[in-house]
């Protein structure tokens, strides 16, 4: 048996020790997180469902076939991306009213989170057959975990910003100060971002996750000022996928759970 045969059976074994007490209802729907960047970071209940299930919808076959024979794991795959995912729905519905278990995985992080699932989701559901989740990675929340907004009262999902300028401009507008903001960006455009970043809210306090979870990962915070020289200090800063953090601004007032201090009225101190 070679090595890579052995590490996939090893895997295969932890992952049916770990979750195979759970049951896997037959004709379900399970939506599977994948790895980000780093193939570890796929949990073992998902290894074990994977090679549990009679097929798995993929946004990318290409993507998804690589990581089912690293797990030497065999499966009928299903292309189900942007573009075909409305009409693709149907036959996954036919699949799950024969009893088939299904599974649902895009290329990188949680299906239907800035990537296609969601209107898989809302068309198993309508047709009456159950969603599963299986949770895991997500750049969303290691980037909220890296950035350490302690003034968010809450966080608003973004993803990509409008393409064009101007666009791009009256959606920074639009965003709210007192919550904390995720955006995604492309290598080509992440320069053009920072500009208007550095134009329009130079204040905020930015974290920059670039290649989450990957070799070549950096997590850097400074003010959205700073980022297009920060940027350009260096070549390999603009290569790669981007997660930004834009932090909520500080509210008025002091800071929470500080009494403001007032002068002592005549009298004595209070005991």
């Amino acid at each position: 048996m070679s090595n890579a045969s052995s590490n996939a059976s090893l895997i295969g074994q932890a992952a049916a020790a770990a979750a195979g007490a759970q049951q896997y209802p037959k004709g379900t729907l399970y939506v599977v997180a994948t790895p980000i960047g780093n193939l570890a970071d796929l949990s073992l209940r998902a290894v074990h469902l994977l090679g549990l299930v009679d097929a798995v919808a993929c946004e990318d076959k290409r993507v998804t076939a690589g990581l089912l024979r690293h797990l030497g794991i065999a499966k009928p795959l299903i292309a189900l991306h942007e573009h075909n995912e409305a009409e693709g729905a149907p036959a996954i519905v036919r699949r799950l009213a024969q009893g088939e278990r299904v599974a649902y995985a895009s290329d990188a992080g949680t299906p239907a989170v800035s990537d296609p699932g969601a209107r898989l989701v809302a068309a198993v559901r309508a047709a009456g057959h159950r969603v599963l989740p299986l949770p895991g990675a997500s750049s969303v929340s290691t980037a909220l975990s890296a950035a350490g907004d302690v003034q968010g009262s809450g966080y608003r999902f973004v993803g990509f910003l409008p393409a064009r300028a101007g666009e791009r401009e009256t959606a920074l507008r639009a965003l709210p100060p007192e919550e904390t903001v995720l955006l995604f960006e492309a290598p080509h455009r992440i320069e053009a971002l920072a500009a208007a970043l550095a134009q329009m809210l130079p204040g905020r306090t930015v974290t920059l996750c670039r290649e989450l979870t990957k070799q070549f990962e950096s997590i850097d915070t400074m003010a959205a000022a700073a980022l297009p020289a920060w940027l350009a200090g260096d070549a390999h800063r603009c290569r790669g996928e981007f997660v930004l953090v834009l932090h909520a601004d500080p509210p008025p007032g002091p800071l929470p759970g500080r009494t403001p201090f007032r002068p002592r009225p005549n009298g004595p101190w209070p005991c």
